[in-house]
């Protein structure tokens, strides 16, 4: 691990939850931060928010093209994206891939699912804007176990990434608390909450993508935060809603994007879907 490598991990253990945007003040004397990122994800030891730069079809998808729509495994939108990608002449960007009434969030989901299934090949790259960078659990245990300084390298650290490391490391050795159970809600029932999900869809016109910052504004009180996040992740396990990531936070303000659920892995779960 070279300087800034180091340098850079030893920054985000001063960040709240080991995170931070790129953009962040932190990291404005690294130079090829963006490099540094990559290069630390390659080994597992961080994660960044990120984004499809660009796709193209591969012979799987194109040999599914051809055979009956109601054979294909594939639900309609995705064939609509995948058919569009397939006229493409080599690589196309995902924001000249219009499929109505498809939105953005919609859309990213939709790629990655190609992309998964070997449909077609995507480009990632660092998000454009507000991209977060964040310590993988592998990079806690490297900073905490194993991480020893390289043999002739001595690196000038300052005292502020100094004591970023003491406290990460006095944290890592506290015993944790034992953490309650949250109760299930007491005042609104899941199925009660699944209504009102319905209801609030219908009004604002989201068609069965409703952000949660309108749920939090219609039952947060009577529940609490805590109590919501519940409910719906165990309308989740019942497989009565999804719950899917924002992929495009420029389109909501900073409390309706906190109003999300953060997730370890990065980004927040924003948006419900009933199934």
């Amino acid at each position: 691990m070279n300087t800034d490598e180091l340098k850079f991990l030893l920054k985000l253990l001063g960040c709240t939850k080991y995170r931070s945007l790129l953009t962040a003040s932190i990291f404005k004397a690294f130079k090829g931060k963006e490099k540094i990122c990559r290069d630390l994800s390659d080994r597992d030891l961080v994660d960044f928010s990120q984004e499809i730069a660009a796709v193209k079809i591969l012979p799987p998808g194109c040999a599914l093209l051809k055979i009956e729509p109601a054979l294909s495994p594939l639900t309609d939108r995705e064939l609509k994206v995948l058919e569009k990608i397939s006229k493409a002449v080599g690589k196309i960007t995902p924001s000249k891939i219009t499929v109505s009434p498809l939105k953005a969030p919609e859309k990213e989901e939709i790629l990655k699912t190609l992309s998964d299934r070997g449909l077609i090949e995507a480009e990632t790259k660092i998000k454009k804007t507000k991209a977060e960078v964040w310590l993988t659990q592998r990079g806690i245990e490297y900073l905490r176990d194993d991480y020893n300084p390289n043999k002739g390298v001595s690196p000038v650290l300052s005292l502020d990434l100094l004591n970023n490391y003491l406290q990460f490391l006095r944290k890592s050795l506290r015993v944790p608390e034992p953490v309650s159970p949250i109760e299930p809600a007491s005042t609104l029932s899941e199925e009660e909450v699944l209504q009102i999900i319905r209801k609030l869809d219908a009004d604002v016109g989201t068609d069965n993508y409703l952000p949660i910052f309108h749920l939090r504004q219609k039952l947060q009180p009577p529940l609490t935060r805590d109590e919501l996040d519940s409910v719906l992740y165990r309308l989740e396990k019942a497989n009565t809603i999804e719950l899917s990531t924002l992929a495009e936070p420029q389109e909501y303000n900073p409390e309706q994007i906190e109003a999300g659920i953060p997730q370890i892995s990065g980004g927040s779960l924003f948006f419900i879907t009933v199934t």
